[in-house]
């Protein structure tokens, strides 16, 4: 389950596709999951993001491609993958990175995001990808020991306006603040053309989910553009 650098630096300027489903929806099960996945990897994902353990366990059997896992639990505040116990899961599950709330906010099990980075990489070889909502909150994970910044939760924290399409912003305060880490955009780009837009900005590597992966989303764009 170790992710060599060499293999980690193959993943620069590619696209990471997100397949997941929300719970109640026909496609919520982690055997459809892992066949959204195997498809993306035809089409020429470098590498996708699932949650759920299930999830991670059926798509690690699927793709030779690098798994970035999670675990969403909980209503607000602090979801993505919110306590070293449910990264250790995770990361036991098989994901060979493990996206966390890289946010600054408290955690619900009372630890620093340094203190759960910390725990994952003494207990595991998965990597730790921090899901971040600002440029504080990137330079903060940084210190606390990530080993990739994303920028998944921009717009969702309250620090930053969510923006129609990708936050190209903050992805340029990012790359211009050498933060040392690759920069994983991820978080509205709905478009071929948005997800060049965030490679030009200055990202290492780009997921996209929505657009690609969650089908009711993608009609009711052309629905709602039909009855306009």
């Amino acid at each position: 389950m170790i992710l060599t650098p060499e293999a980690l630096e193959a993943l620069r300027s590619q696209l990471i596709v997100s397949c997941q489903a929300y719970p109640g929806e026909p496609m919520r099960d982690p055997r459809t999951t892992a066949q959204m996945a195997a498809s993306a990897v035809i089409g020429g994902a470098a590498a996708v993001r699932v949650q759920g353990l299930a999830d991670v366990q059926h798509t690690r059997a699927a793709v030779e491609v690098p798994v970035i896992g999670l675990w969403k639990d909980g209503h607000d505040g602090v979801l993505i993958t919110p306590t070293l116990r449910h990264a250790l899961a995770v990361a036991n599950a098989g994901a060979h990175i493990v996206a966390v709330d890289g946010t600054r906010r408290g955690r619900p099990d009372g630890l620093s995001l340094a203190q759960t980075v910390a725990g994952i990489h003494a207990e595991s070889h998965a990597l730790v990808m921090a899901d971040c909502g600002s440029l504080a909150d990137a330079e903060a994970a940084v210190e606390a020991g990530a080993d990739l910044i994303g920028t998944t939760l921009a717009g969702y924290t309250g620090e930053r306006p969510k923006t129609q399409g990708p936050d190209l912003e903050l992805l340029e305060q990012l790359a211009s603040a050498g933060l040392g880490r690759p920069l994983i955009a991820e978080g509205r780009i709905h478009t071929p053309e948005q997800a060049r837009q965030a490679l030009d900005a200055g990202a290492f590597a780009v997921v996209v989910g929505t657009a690609i992966t969650h089908p009711a989303t993608v009609t009711g764009w052309f629905a709602a553009a039909l009855r306009s």
